[in-house]
């Protein structure tokens, strides 16, 4: 029972699945991305204890976050800086993933201030039209930053699916290959090549996952344990690493449709019910500025979300064998937005279940 909403982490699944997709990938580099958890350095250390090589976060108050925990494994920042940022990311990142040489250029400025040294990957567009050069202007940027004294060119990559839902295939990955071989030669050292994120396990699993690829940046296939292209179990990964449970404050019969002239709801929308007549239904205390309704699927599939405003979540409780009560609670698996969104909550309790001893 929890008299909070509350997400529950468990450690040991956490590390499970990192090991199984890095025992799938057969060698190649596995960087777990913590940014879903706000760089939760308890994530962070079940993803290395599962072989992932080392960690990425797309905000720099998020690695500094995991470098004041104690972390010293390498660390990517994903989300390139501005350049007036530069000498905090310099400090915290030991790689960053970057498109323009005007930060670039700040990197390696920030780099020789510190009298170190930093790694960059070179980005590329291959369709989901986030960030990356286009492949034709690949050896002008590569050009542009071999220029610069204090910056290494560790490797090449791509994002596909976050923005475009661009799914990664034979096709792009292989065009990341291309360019990766050509842009060896350029550069006159072997590069990693970052084959993009969870969604690229889906082309491992049919088969189209290039050799040439040798990492992957992965987050949302470990703590969830599906396709992020399909949202369907992949691998035989545990699905229910991660938890919510949210206590009931209400459970009462009530009709299934509003009554009275409709307008708008909270949030700008005009809802629509299906009248079932009578029904029991719970309201649990969290809301839209927790979790979209949507994103929150009861374990229980009796139980049924019909919607939330800011802070109720109803569920439809009429099916369940036992009438639930007032201070009990309701337990859920969220979704990726749910989940971004449950650990950004100042008012969502997070527990960490760690491995048994």
């Amino acid at each position: 029972m929890h008299s909070r909403a509350t997400v529950t982490i468990d450690l040991a699944m956490i590390t499970e699945n990192t090991r199984c997709i890095v025992d799938a990938l057969g060698g190649r580099e596995v960087i777990g991305v913590t940014k879903v958890t706000c760089a939760s350095p308890e994530v962070a250390r079940a993803m290395l204890a599962g072989g992932a090589s080392g960690l990425a976060d797309s905000r720099l108050e998020n690695i500094a976050h995991l470098r004041e925990a104690g972390i010293t494994a390498p660390i990517w920042l994903l989300r390139s800086p501005t350049p007036a940022l530069a000498d905090e990311t310099v400090r915290y990142a030991d790689v960053s993933l970057e498109s323009e040489l005007v930060t670039v250029r700040a990197l390696d400025a920030a780099a020789r201030e510190a009298g170190t040294r930093h790694g960059i990957i070179a980005m590329v567009d291959l369709g989901d039209l986030r960030e990356g050069v286009m492949p034709e202007e690949l050896p002008r940027f590569l050009k542009g930053v071999m220029a610069l004294e204090n910056i290494d060119i560790i490797g090449i990559g791509t994002s596909l699916t976050c923005y475009g839902a661009i799914i990664p295939t034979a096709d792009n990955l292989g065009m990341l290959a291309a360019l990766a071989s050509v842009s060896e030669k350029e550069v006159g050292h072997p590069l990693v090549v970052s084959g993009g994120m969870s969604s690229s396990l889906d082309a491992l699993v049919a088969g189209d996952l290039p050799p040439a690829v040798t990492n992957l940046r992965i987050g949302e296939s470990i703590l969830l344990g599906v396709s992020t292209v399909t949202r369907e179990p992949i691998l035989g990964l545990h699905t229910d690493a991660i938890t919510l449970s949210a206590p009931i404050i209400e459970c009462l019969r009530k009709p299934s449709k509003p009554r009275g002239t409709s307008a708008q709801d909270a949030f700008g929308g005009r809802p629509s019910f299906q009248d079932r007549g009578v029904r029991r239904r719970a309201i649990c205390a969290i809301g839209r500025q927790d979790a979209p309704p949507e994103g929150l699927i009861a374990v229980d599939p009796r139980a049924q979300v019909l919607g939330a405003s800011s802070d109720h979540l109803i569920v439809d409780v009429e099916d369940l064998p036992t009438v639930p009560k007032v201070g009990d609670t309701l337990k859920f698996v969220p979704n990726y937005s749910a989940m971004l969104r449950l650990f950004t909550s100042p008012y969502v309790d997070k527990v960490f279940m760690t491995p048994m001893r």
